[in-house]
């Protein structure tokens, strides 16, 4: 064969590979995604699969979504690690007391994309710690609001017709409802207050009663966040103190209104063993408790307010959906989360959980049901504060209550020593 034969030959040969492997290339590229979005999150794949199923998004083939389900107990520290690998996430689901201390890692939504007037038009007022003077930092889909879980016998064995509405309402229903032995021992307590480490989920009911009382614990400014605890210089004893005051004095053998101390069981146990009247807990808790005691006859109330407020609180846990800035895809993740935060996936979600809506349309049509109705009411005046570290701010509250109860400060001396530790730790 002549050396230009032999050179046609390659040269054709060589455009047929070529050709081959462009046709590949688009066949495949026509039956596969164009880009693909990873969320991370602690909440059940039977959750978000519920979501995503109601969104519609499971039919979008131009975009592949993958759930990853982390343990929570190790979350944030394999979060850190995969971003440091550069195999993060693209959306990261954060509970309302985790977004602040991972801030530096997320992406925040500029209000030219999506703005704070369709912000506060969607979701509920308590939502709003997720906005910055930058943008949307994250989006929520659910809140867990705080509720009052109420023991049915113990109030008609004591002759008391309805729970309290009003916080002072607690003190007549501790005459008639603690009961104590010839040596002073608790045997049935009203509710759990007073102390720390016995009582489920204490910090939040001691920023629960703090957010009540008016202080927002932590205060956004356009340049910082700082600590509200003792800054309130129009009072002459501030929201915080007078909190502490009434919060301690249930834990104080001296005081009228002892009922209840840290000898006791956890007060989620003594309710479970009736032993307690009232159960501060979240609305999540309800199918564990009628699980561990299917024969507790209670029933559920809203939390009690302070008489005369301007404002009506609870506190609740949100959740939200995130960006990352590592993101490869912010465009398709911001697309992702606005599909599933419409009503669909979180109606399917709430069918799934009992949890209610954070979205304001959703939560106008309230439900007939006994207990999601009470979680609706419940779940529009839910609020929380920008938790710098959960863990360290925990601490923080910890030391503030315990220091009174054990006489080691005085209340002015433990709100200043928590005002000035919560400063540091925003810092």
């Amino acid at each position: 064969m002549s050396k230009f034969k032999l050179g046609v030959m390659i040269v054709f040969g060589v455009f047929i590979v070529i050709g081959i492997a462009v046709f590949a290339t688009k066949k495949d590229g026509s039956s596969t995604s164009s880009g693909s979005v990873i969320i991370w999150g602690t909440i059940s794949q039977k959750w978000f699969d519920v979501m995503y199923k109601g969104s519609g998004l499971d039919k979008n083939k131009t975009t592949l979504i993958s759930y990853v389900e982390k343990d929570e107990s190790d979350f944030d520290q394999e979060f850190i690690e995969a971003l440091a690998e550069g195999r993060g996430p693209d959306i990261v689901i954060l509970r309302d007391d985790s977004v602040y201390k991972h801030r530096n890692k997320l992406f925040v939504i500029p209000y030219k994309n999506y703005t704070e007037r369709s912000f506060k038009d969607k979701f509920i007022e308590g939502s709003e710690v997720f906005l910055s003077p930058e943008g949307v930092v994250a989006v929520p889909f659910i809140v867990d609001p705080m509720v009052m879980y109420w023991n049915r016998n113990i109030f008609t064995n004591n002759q008391v017709s309805q729970p309290p509405q009003y916080w002072d309402q607690i003190f007549s229903l501790i005459e008639k409802v603690t009961k104590k032995d010839s040596s002073g021992n608790v045997l049935q307590s009203a509710i759990a207050l007073g102390e720390w480490r016995n009582i489920t989920n204490a910090k939040e009911v001691v920023s629960m009663l703090l957010l009540q009382a008016g202080t927002p614990i932590v205060k956004r400014s356009a340049n910082s966040i700082n600590s509200a605890l003792g800054n309130d210089i129009s009072s002459i004893i501030t929201p915080t103190e007078s909190t502490l005051n009434f919060y301690t004095q249930f834990s104080n053998p001296t005081s009228n209104f002892y009922t209840w101390n840290r000898s006791l069981n956890s007060s989620l146990n003594m309710f479970l063993s009736g032993n307690l009247a009232m159960y501060l807990g979240f609305a999540s808790e309800i199918f564990s408790i009628e699980q561990k005691n299917s024969n507790l006859n209670f029933d559920v109330t809203s939390v009690p307010q302070t008489r005369n407020t301007n404002k009506k609180t609870v506190f609740g846990h949100i959740y939200s959906f995130a960006i990352t800035k590592q993101s490869k895809n912010v465009a398709g993740s911001y697309t992702v989360i606005n599909a599933l935060t419409e009503v669909a996936p979180l109606t399917a979600l709430e069918k799934e959980t009992s949890l209610p809506p954070i979205r304001r349309d959703m939560l106008a049509n309230k439900p007939s049901d006994a207990f999601r109705s009470v979680f609706y009411t419940s779940a529009l005046i839910s609020s929380t504060w920008i938790d710098p570290e959960p863990l360290a701010s925990s601490n923080i509250f910890r030391d503030m209550v315990e220091s009174v109860t054990s006489g080691k400060s005085r209340v002015l001396e433990a709100v200043s020593r928590a005002d000035q530790e919560l400063n540091a730790l925003l810092k």
